[in-house]
């Protein structure tokens, strides 16, 4: 243990935001790094608890009490090696991940936990300060060739790991640039992308090709593919949005969170100027579609672009504040966000039914909503049921809708394999994450349905120990 009574000497202190005024002028990370001493204090407070709880709730099975001593005691280095053991991306993970880890945290049980990924973060950065994280080619090659298509998080992970084991590795894009949602999803101000180019820039100096620009399916077939490497790797992530089919939905105005992520991501790596009017927030009444966390990434987005005012509301009732007896330690509970885009300036409505989109010469201009209740049949599904009477408008000139997504694309690779789907529309694998079709594995969103990054990374890299063994047979 760190310190025996480090859990009682200190509170629990995050290192926090850069403030308000300041953040909403720029693109820049609202979070601030913490400092190596900061951290210090912190990670005295980990008990490491016979029963770490925290590393059973990781996706990646992180070390966490284990990195957690070895910062108290000043071993950074160590404390590294451990950490890049189990987590391919912690610089990534540090600044996006929920943090599941914490929520089991035993303090949890009676105080706050242990910040963890802020640890996670400040353990990261300390590394390429240092120059420790290197560019390191595998010694020998095994002549084995894998194509792994879809650059986000579960495919750069998969292609880290089967690099390392010594394979030759081409990732294919489709997109301008490598990382999918990590670049084209995520806000600069939650993940600047100079991170990620960074890591990308290591993947190449390790030996991995990336290929922009390529469809595979389209520009390039998977059969073609089939021929030249060993296996093929599908990793194109979820990417058809839910929509919300209701009348007026054909009005100018309304948007996909992705399309209007993926705008400004663009507008603020320079890339592009804007493209469509309709979809950029300055000036205009915002109304955000969805309670989750991307529908706060638009919120974020819309302030900096100059909204006029922005509006989200969410079809579900309003989340406790405090774990309730039906989400016990050391689950994850569903409890209320209050993000950082939230403090910056957001009008939040639960319950609340959108019926109809209302325009005026083809433009957005109103929504008809309602509130709701929501009920639960013996089955435990819940049941939206209208409250009447309760009908109200909402004025708008840009709808966004943050609703997630539904599966993966089967225009171009999976419908040229014929792969297999399962009940919910994903790419179906075995248990070693091979697909239907010989030598085809599939990880991440695109096998699992919808999920976070850290369990893409999860995905990529037991995928990759997979693939490893079959091209050893």
């Amino acid at each position: 243990m760190a310190d025996i009574k480090g859990f009682l000497k200190f509170r629990r202190e995050e290192i926090g935001y850069r403030p308000v005024a300041e953040r909403i002028q720029d693109y820049r990370e609202v979070a601030l790094l913490p400092s190596p001493e900061h951290t210090r204090i912190q990670t005295a407070r980990c008990m490491d608890c016979g029963i770490p709880f925290c590393h059973w709730a990781c996706p990646l099975g992180n070390y966490i009490p284990e990195w957690n001593e070895l910062v108290f005691r000043n071993r950074w280095y160590k404390a590294y090696q451990l950490l890049s053991q189990t987590n391919n991306f912690p610089e990534i993970t540090g600044r996006l991940c929920p943090a599941f880890c914490e929520y089991a945290c035993t303090l949890e049980i009676n105080d706050e936990a242990v910040t963890i990924r802020e640890n996670e973060l400040a353990i990261a950065e300390f590394a390429f300060n240092k120059g420790w994280v290197k560019s390191l080619s595998p010694s020998k090659r095994t002549g084995k060739k894998v194509a792994i298509v879809g650059s986000g998080p579960a495919g750069l992970a998969c292609a880290d790991i089967l690099n390392r084991y010594g394979h030759r590795i081409v990732v294919f894009e489709k997109e301008d640039d490598f990382g999918g949602l990590l670049r084209y999803g995520v806000p600069d101000f939650k993940l600047e992308k100079w991170v990620l180019d960074r890591r990308i820039e290591r993947l190449r100096k390790e030996g991995i090709e990336f290929l922009a620009n390529i469809a595979v399916g389209k520009e390039i077939k998977a059969s073609k593919l089939l021929k030249e490497f060993g296996c093929l790797v599908l990793a194109g992530g979820c990417g058809v949005s839910r929509d919300l089919k209701i009348e007026g939905r054909d009005l100018k105005g309304i948007c996909f969170s992705i399309d209007y992520l993926k705008q400004a991501n663009k507008l603020v790596a320079g890339e592009e100027r804007i493209k469509d009017e309709s979809i950029y927030a300055q000036g205009k009444r915002v109304v955000v579609i969805g309670g989750g966390d991307t529908g706060s990434d638009c919120v974020g987005v819309a302030n900096r672009q100059g909204a006029k005012r922005v509006i989200q509301i969410e079809l579900l009732p309003k989340p406790p504040e405090k774990r309730t007896p039906a989400c016990p330690w050391p689950k994850y509970p569903l409890l209320l966000k209050t993000s950082s885009s939230h403090q910056e300036g957001c009008e939040r409505y639960w319950q609340v039914l959108t019926k109809k989109f209302l325009g005026r010469e083809g433009k957005v201009k109103k929504l008809l909503c309602a509130k709701v209740e929501i009920e639960r049949d013996n089955l435990g599904v819940c049941r939206v049921k209208e409250i009447p009477h309760t009908e109200f408008e909402i004025e708008a000139d840009l709808v966004i809708l943050a609703l997630g997504f539904l599966h993966p694309q089967r225009e171009g690779i999976v419908e040229e394999l014929d792969l297999e789907l399962d009940e919910c529309g994903n790419v179906k694998t075995n248990p070693q994450f091979m697909t239907s079709r010989k030598s085809v594995f599939a990880c991440g969103d695109m096998r699992r349905g919808q999920s976070l990054i850290v369990w893409a990374i999860a995905e990529g890299r037991a995928c990759a120990y997979h693939i490893d063994n079959y091209l050893r047979l």
